[in-house]
């Protein structure tokens, strides 16, 4: 599991996590229906039970996938990136599709797919570990063109943050369902600091508004937002 040597020196050529996701032909139209549950419009949903079932299902262990999922949301179900990755692996709305994800932020679908798509990772690159997070992270294309993981930051940033969280206990806990709303960005790494920050933000500017509009006069009643 050995990060491969590439130069670190390469800016502004990292890849967002996920966003270059691209399946194999052959894995097009997987379909989850069948196998997957729907959970619950609403309630908490065991997260460890989750990835459990994954790993069994695909053979990959347990603390590898939490460790991806740790990485991509700090698993935040409502997690949505900037580039629109969505749920707690983090999955693209084009992957998501491709392997029968109906709902991305259903802790399980989302989970299930993530889990699909990195044995397909693995299967592709002979089980190696590093490249496999390479691939996730900046698309396989991007590992197969540079003979190993990319020169890109973000991704080698990546790969070393994962394998860091592999070598410990990770405890995925108990998560909220239901809740779409998509949550505050989340950037590769970044946990659940960053969407704290923006939930804040987000509510301080509500609040100007709503103040702003309380004070304005009745002329202006058509003008506003709310």
């Amino acid at each position: 599991m050995t990060i491969g040597a590439v130069s670190p020196d390469i800016d502004n050529a990292a890849v967002s996590s996920a966003a270059a996701q691209r399946l194999p032909g052959e894995n097009n139209g997987t379909d989850f229906s069948q196998t997957l549950r729907t959970s619950l419009s609403s309630g908490r949903a065991d997260l460890d039970a989750i990835f459990d079932e994954a790993s069994k299902r695909y053979g990959i262990p347990a603390n590898l996938l939490k460790a991806v999922a740790k990485a991509e949301s700090n698993f935040r179900p409502d997690a949505t990136s900037r580039c629109g990755a969505m749920g707690i692996m983090q999955l693209m709305p084009g992957t998501a599709r491709a392997l029968g994800v109906t709902d991305a932020y259903d802790p399980e679908q989302n989970i299930m797919g993530g889990a699909k798509f990195l044995k397909d990772m693995l299967d592709q690159f002979n089980g190696d570990v590093s490249l496999a997070l390479a691939a996730y992270n900046a698309g396989p294309n991007n590992v197969v063109k540079y003979g190993g993981i990319p020169p890109f930051n973000e991704t080698q940033n990546y790969v070393r943050t994962v394998l860091e969280y592999l070598g410990g206990d990770i405890t995925a806990g108990m998560a909220a369902i239901g809740d779409k709303s998509g949550g505050a960005a989340v950037k590769s790494g970044e946990g659940s600091g960053l969407a704290g920050l923006n939930d804040v933000l987000t509510q301080m500017v509500l609040m100007k508004i709503l103040e702003m509009q309380m004070n304005s006069s009745d002329d202006d009643k058509d003008k506003r937002i709310f």
